[in-house]
């Protein structure tokens, strides 16, 4: 389809264009031909360093988190034929948040840098797979919603003791910013440890385009041509989880992107599910990055979370999508 080709080229010009910006800007700008020149290595070891260990880190982590949201938005939202299905939805995101908190409280980060987003991957792995069994087990995409609903309060209450009990302000303190949500100090090692189930989870998604678009119809009608909903369903509900748990132990807790960037696609794909899903990556990917930009050169005394930030913006659009959809009687 030329207009889907078309859409995805621009909106992956404008995520090499947000990440250039990324580079370009921060306390210090740097001119374009600095930036380049660092690229290939021959410049001051000051702006190698900026660029290769700090700016071009961060902009890749919040894109690979936005496109990962996104993504993850668009499918559930196909699946359960709801624009206001997000990630967070099946508590997949509370759960890996929980884990990375639990790492945090018992100072088990101490073993090694790779524990917090080990931790984070593993709680999203472990929601994903009593999801999957639910998705087995029960035929009914509310009671798939509401074992989601409960998932995620429950890691809501534990992550709200764990704080409760913090044994200093220190404690207190790491769990409460990994919870805000971040891409500072993220490294090339960060996007590595998350990229094979980045890219597991996103072939899985791809491989339910199919179902989503028949979804569309009805579960009665998709059935009838030929659509196995289960196999759609697990699909959806693991590919969701791996994304959305590799995003997690890349920037913490980040919501509402993946609500907003497939309600921005849809119109322009004729509402079709399958084709929201990677428009909608890129454009979530695109809005993290210049979301991280504004955080940095914000004019304050202490940096802003980045989940602060995308939340400032998706909670108004998130409010506008649902009071409309109320009025057209949705």
């Amino acid at each position: 389809m030329r207009n889907d080709a078309l859409l995805i080229g621009l909106l992956a010009a404008a995520g090499v264009a947000a990440a250039a910006a990324a580079c370009l800007l921060g306390s210090t700008p740097l001119g374009a031909g600095r930036v380049l020149s660092a690229l290939v290595g021959a410049a001051s070891p000051g702006d190698v360093i900026v660029v290769w260990e700090i700016r071009l880190p961060r902009a890749l982590a919040a894109f690979a988190t936005g496109a990962a949201l996104g993504v993850s938005g668009a499918a559930l939202q196909g699946l359960l034929r709801n624009p206001l299905a997000e990630p967070g939805v099946l508590g997949v995101s509370a759960s890996a948040t929980l884990a990375a908190t639990f790492v945090i409280y018992y100072g088990l980060i101490e073993v090694g840098a790779f524990a917090l987003p080990v931790a984070a991957i593993s709680g999203a792995l472990a929601a994903t797979a009593l999801l999957t069994v639910a998705a087995v087990r029960v035929g009914s995409v509310l009671t798939l919603i509401l074992v989601g609903i409960g998932l995620s309060s429950l890691a809501g209450a534990v992550m709200a003791l764990l704080m409760n009990l913090a044994p200093n302000p220190f404690s207190l303190a790491d769990m409460l910013n990994w919870t805000l949500g971040s891409v500072a100090n993220r490294s090339f090692d960060d996007l590595l440890l998350a990229f094979p189930f980045l890219a597991t989870g996103f072939g899985l998604l791809l491989t339910a385009r199919r179902g989503l678009s028949a979804l569309t119809l009805g579960e009665e009608a998709a059935a009838g041509v030929g659509v196995d909903l289960g196999r759609a369903r697990r699909l959806v509900v693991v590919g969701a989880g791996l994304v959305t748990g590799a995003a997690v132990s890349i920037a913490g807790a980040i919501g509402f992107v993946g609500i907003v960037a497939p309600h921005l696609v849809r119109p322009l794909v004729d509402h079709d599910p399958a084709r929201t899903l990677v428009p909608a990556a890129l454009l979530a990917g695109v809005i993290l990055v210049l979301a991280d930009i504004g955080v940095r050169l914000a004019p304050t005394d202490a940096e802003l979370r980045l989940g602060v930030v995308a939340a400032l913006i998706g909670a108004p659009v998130f409010i506008w999508i649902a009071a409309r959809r109320r009025v057209n009687g949705g």
